[in-house]
C-alpha cells in the first residue's frame, strides 16, 4: 500500500512539473550549462572538468533544495496537500513520494554531468553516488523549509539565501582562502572536493565528519519542522 501511494504521488509530481516551468528548469538548467561550457570553453591551465564540477556542485546546492521546498509549500498554499491527506494519504507517504521523485530526477541530472565529464564504469558510479549524498542532504533541508513555511513566498525567501550559500561558497573558496576556511564545514564543499578527485576516491576524516554532521543537522531540522508544523 505504501509503495502504491508513493508511486501515485510520484506520477502526480511528474504531471505537475511539466506544467510548472520554474521547477522543471531547476532540473535541466545546470546540466545543460555544464555541457555547453565544458565543450565551448577551453583555457590553458584550467583543471580537467572544471565546469562539470563547478555546475555539479551548484546543482547539488540548488536544484533539490529549491524543488523540494517549492513543491511542498505550493501544495500547502493551494490546499492540494489537504485534499491528499483527506484522501487517506499519510504525511510521511507524501513526503517519501515527493522526495523520491526529486532524488530520481536529480540523479538523472547527475548522470548527465558524469557523462559530460567523460566518466565511465566505476568512476561514473562513484560520481553519481557522491552527488547522491549531496542531493539527499539538500532534499532534507528543502523538505524542512517547505514543511515549516506557510506559503510559497515564505519558502522562497528562506530557500534562496540558504541555497546561495551552499551553491556559491565552494566556488568562491577557490579564489579566497578566508572563505575556504568557512566553506570547508559545508557538505557542498566536501562533495566538490570528492568530485574533483573522483579517480582517487580518498575519504579523509574531515570529509566524512563534515558530511555526516551536515546530514544529521538537516535531518534534525526536518524532524523538528515535521513535528512542529502541520502540512494540512
Amino acid at each position: 500500500m505504501l509503495m502504491k501511494k508513493c508511486l501515485a504521488i510520484f506520477k502526480k509530481q511528474i504531471k505537475d512539473t511539466l506544467k510548472n516551468k520554474s521547477i522543471l528548469i531547476q532540473f535541466i538548467l545546470f546540466p545543460i550549462m555544464a555541457v555547453i561550457m565544458n565543450n565551448a570553453v577551453h583555457i590553458e591551465g584550467m583543471p580537467k572538468n572544471y565546469f562539470v564540477n563547478l555546475f555539479a556542485t551548484m546543482y547539488i546546492g540548488m536544484a533539490p533544495m529549491e524543488s523540494m521546498s517549492t513543491i511542498i509549500s505550493e501544495e500547502k498554499e493551494n490546499n492540494t496537500l489537504r485534499v491528499l491527506l483527506m484522501a487517506n494519504v499519510k504525511t510521511y507517504e507524501y513526503l517519501l513520494g515527493v522526495g523520491f521523485y526529486v532524488l530520481l530526477l536529480c540523479l538523472i541530472g547527475s548522470g548527465v554531468f558524469g557523462i559530460c565529464g567523460g566518466y565511465e564504469g566505476m568512476n561514473l558510479v562513484r560520481f553519481i553516488g557522491i552527488m547522491g549524498i549531496g542531493i539527499i542532504t539538500s532534499i532534507l533541508i528543502g523538505a524542512a523549509i517547505g514543511v515549516w513555511s506557510k506559503n510559497q513566498m515564505t519558502a522562497t525567501s528562506i530557500t534562496v539565501p540558504i541555497m546561495m550559500i551552499f551553491s556559491f561558497m565552494p566556488m568562491l573558496a577557490g579564489f579566497n582562502d578566508a572563505i575556504g576556511k568557512i566553506s570547508r564545514f559545508l557538505y557542498s564543499q566536501q562533495v566538490s572536493h570528492l568530485l574533483e578527485n573522483i579517480s582517487k576516491m580518498t575519504l579523509g576524516r574531515e570529509c566524512v565528519v563534515v558530511i555526516t554532521m551536515n546530514i544529521l543537522v538537516a535531518l534534525v531540522l526536518f524532524i523538528f519542522s515535521y513535528k512542529r508544523c502541520s502540512l494540512a
